[in-house]
């Protein structure tokens, strides 16, 4: 059993904020196994390592004793999560929804233990509320508090519309707090009104406030932009083993130590035991190999990790990729022959066209053959022409 100060160690790691602390603490001294609620909406069939930030502190929890929460927002989706929109969103369909809910619980117990993971689904108590409860429940919080909100303010402001349907998105989320007797709530760091909503209402029924804890938005392969599906930036959890060995060693030295700090199981110790040997001369490459071989074995297995690790290994002696490169940062989606140009691998876009029918362009060590492809914004990537002309290009 831990003391309440070497749980508060581990639940502090790569942690943003706790609200509050004080409170945490007391929760954490009664010794009763706190109920710690995490929720997602299921917006989109597929997770990715963006959204494990969250459950891996959640399989913290776990760790430590406590009863995980999952909360998948099959009701909340359906209205859809306006944080960060600068317009309204439109609303999935009931059909979407339950389609792309189906595929989480298999996705989320890759970390989580379902023994000890409650999985609930907010349809369960929203569906049966009346009118007039809802009603009763929208007089508990005012226009002006949801105008707090940076992004509804920014768009009041602006003369952007603001759906009614969109206030009622984070005091659903709230009132999910409420109807769980959440201990804790965990969220990404843009959740914070949201999840601060559930302390609100859970003092307005009488109950025990829950505490806060926000994690940071995971960078994307870009190390710029927030891992997401439609910047195109993103690793997701069932990607081929190949694919996602690529990926993560196509990351920056930088970001790796930002995803060893929000994505790896290892100790702190260990970590820094890693960097003191980079900072000591070895290949940061051997140290990102390892952070790849543990994620493609808890999503797959040790057999498919070390395959993967075999074929990285193969097609790099093969194409003999340098650690160092000329690194460019352009703006925009551009087709392949134009991005060749302005990186300075070919003279021209006509030879950008040339070199690739000839096959001499390659892509993380891939030969390509379509010249006008748009390469997306989001994206970090090798680019080579013939053998021995390389650079590192982010699009944003």
């Amino acid at each position: 059993m831990k003391t309440v100060q070497e749980q508060l160690a581990i639940i502090k790691r790569g942690a943003e904020e706790i609200l509050v602390e004080k409170e945490l603490i007391e929760k954490l001294e009664s010794g009763k196994s706190l109920r710690v609620k995490a929720g997602f909406d299921p917006t989109a069939a597929d997770l990715h390592l963006g959204h494990t930030v969250l459950i891996n502190k959640l399989k913290q929890f776990q760790d430590l004793g406590h009863e995980v929460l999952f909360l998948i927002g099959d009701f909340t989706a359906m209205i859809g999560d306006p944080t960060g929109k600068s317009q309204t969103r439109p609303p999935l369909t009931k059909e979407e929804v339950i389609a792309n809910a189906e595929t989480y619980q298999e996705q989320v117990f890759k970390i989580l233990d379902p023994a000890k993971t409650k999985v609930v689904f907010n349809s369960e108590w929203m569906s049966k509320m009346t009118a007039e409860e809802m009603i009763k429940l929208a007089s508990t919080v005012t226009v002006a508090r949801m105008l707090e909100r940076n992004d509804f303010d920014e768009r009041y402001k602006a003369n952007t519309p603001i759906a009614i349907h969109e206030f009622l998105y984070p005091m659903i989320q709230g009132y999910d707090s409420v109807a769980l007797d959440a201990d804790i709530e965990l969220g990404g760091t843009d959740q914070k009104f949201n999840l601060l909503m559930g302390r609100t209402l859970q003092g307005h029924f009488g109950k025990p406030q829950q505490c806060t804890l926000t994690m940071p938005i995971l960078e994307g392969l870009d190390g710029v932009q927030k891992m997401s599906k439609s910047l195109g930036n993103y690793i997701g959890i069932k990607d081929e083993p190949n694919d996602m060995f690529g990926k993560i060693m196509s990351v920056s030295d930088e970001l790796m130590w930002r995803y060893y700090e929000l994505l790896s199981f290892e100790s702190l110790e260990t970590i820094a035991q890693y960097k003191e040997a980079v900072d000591n001369g070895e290949n940061p490459r051997n140290v990102k190999v390892k952070l790849a071989l543990e994620i493609i074995e808890r999503f797959h297995s040790k057999e498919a990790a070390e395959a993967a690790l075999k074929d990285f290994e193969t097609k790099f002696s093969k194409n003999a990729i340098p650690d160092e490169m000329p690194e460019f940062t352009l703006q925009g989606e551009m087709p392949l022959a134009n991005l060749l140009k302005e990186a300075g691998l070919v003279g021209s876009t006509s030879d950008g066209h040339r070199m690739t029918k000839q096959g001499a362009v390659k892509i993380n060590g891939e030969k390509v053959e379509d010249s006008r492809q748009l390469m997306p914004t989001g994206t970090t990537a090798v680019y080579q022409v013939g053998k021995r002309k390389f650079a590192r290009v982010t699009l944003n």
